[in-house]
């Protein structure tokens, strides 16, 4: 009984930096949308730029006639996501696991909300590096996350049941 409180308490984990990274990204999109949508560009430093794009297809705007089923196949993911942080203890995969939820709902809710139709929305994408496709702050929390899973599975060793030999 214990262990499965420390687990649920230990979700909240993830839970919280799903909700950052959701809330970071509906505010910087909301900023975007209202402070770009004149086709306004600010420099940063170097190539950095802010500019409103919109992408309706995939990553790097591939499968623009896809939207809708990558919308759904991301709700599917992040049902899965959800259920396996309930059995995660370690942190990093639960802040990680987070990360991609808050992520992947922010642009799930693009789709949802910002057009017309079934997920017919576009994802608002602002940062403009130049040389790489333009991206927002769902898509930082997607990578940021899956690199960390990545790194985890890697350097973390399994946890062996000693009863069972």
């Amino acid at each position: 009984m214990t262990t499965t409180f420390a687990r649920v308490r230990t979700s909240w984990i993830g839970a919280g930096a799903a909700l950052v990274v959701l809330v970071l990204d509906i505010l910087t999109k909301g900023w975007a949308v209202s402070a770009l949508s004149d086709g306004r560009d600010i420099h940063i430093i170097w190539t950095l730029h802010l500019a409103l794009t919109r992408n309706d297809g995939m990553a790097f705007s591939t499968g623009t006639n896809v939207g809708p089923f990558i919308g759904m196949l991301a709700i599917v993911v992040i049902g899965i996501l959800l259920l396996t942080m309930r059995k995660q203890s370690n942190v990093v995969s639960l802040i990680a696991t987070g990360c991609i939820i808050g992520g992947a709902t922010g642009n799930v809710l693009d789709r949802v909300f910002r057009g017309s139709g079934f997920m017919g929305g576009a994802v608002v994408d602002f940062i403009d590096f130049r040389w790489w496709p333009v991206f927002n702050v769902a898509d930082i929390g997607i990578v940021c996350g899956a690199i960390a899973v990545a790194f985890n599975m890697i350097t973390t060793k399994p946890e062996t049941s000693e009863g069972n030999h």
